[in-house]
Formats: C-alpha cells, sequence, structure tokens
C-alpha cells in the first residue's frame, strides 16, 4: 500500500482547485464588463496561478475527477444561459463571450442539446421569458 500523502499536500491541491474556480470567475466578470477582450485558455489560468499547466490539470482532475475546462465551459454556459433568459439577443451575447455568432452557437448546442434559440423558445413557453 502506498504512503499516505502529507496533509500538505492535500491542502495545497485544494487550494489550487479553489483559486482555480475563483480565477475563472473573475475572469469572465472582467470579460463582462469589458475590461478584457480575450478569453483566457487553462494555460493562461495557469499563469495566473503561478503553476504549470498540467499540474492545474492533474491537480483539478486529482480534487475534481473533471478537467479543468469542464469548469470554465460550465461557467460560460451559466452566463449565457443568464443572458437569454434576460432576453439579450444572441448575437451580443456572443460577441460578448468573445465568440462568433455561429461558434457560440455550436458551443452552446454542444453542452444544451439546443441551440441559444430553441432554449430561449423552451423558456418562453414556460413564460420565464418574453420572445
Amino acid at each position: 500500500m502506498p504512503a499516505p500523502l502529507p496533509k500538505k499536500y492535500l491542502a495545497r491541491k485544494d487550494e489550487i482547485t479553489s483559486d482555480f474556480l475563483l480565477a475563472i470567475d473573475k475572469h469572465l466578470d472582467d470579460i463582462m464588463q469589458e475590461r478584457t477582450t480575450e478569453m483566457f485558455e487553462i494555460r493562461d489560468l495557469a499563469d495566473v496561478l503561478h503553476i504549470h499547466p498540467t499540474h492545474l490539470s492533474n491537480t483539478i482532475k486529482l480534487t475534481t475527477g473533471k478537467a479543468p475546462c469542464f469548469f470554465f465551459e460550465k461557467r460560460i454556459m451559466e452566463i449565457a444561459k443568464e443572458l437569454l433568459e434576460q432576453n439579450v439577443p444572441i448575437k451580443e451575447i456572443a460577441y460578448k463571450l468573445t465568440f462568433d455568432p455561429s461558434n457560440f452557437t455550436k458551443f452552446f448546442k454542444r453542452f444544451e442539446g439546443v441551440t441559444p434559440k430553441q432554449y430561449r423558445e423552451a423558456l418562453a413557453e414556460v413564460g420565464l421569458v418574453a420572445v
């Protein structure tokens, strides 16, 4: 049986995971507030945390069982859905989130199974948004 990991290491991996999730939120807030116009990649977030991208990826997978991009893409989808619920034009949402409109539609459909327009129409059917 392998030796147990030192508590210091266990605490550090949780710290990295927490810092990573906070960095995602801060960056996406910067995008939404137009303080930056370039969407980060995972390596950029690793730079913010002053760790190697492979170490970041391995640590996030170890602590959560999911890849770092899962959390980044999940937050982007949450923001996109909020904006769709607020009836912001789809093209504007795409540009705000640094997508070309057609790529945004493909991205959204890959995660949600429907296009942004279909998502908004489904919300309208249940009275959650006016079309």
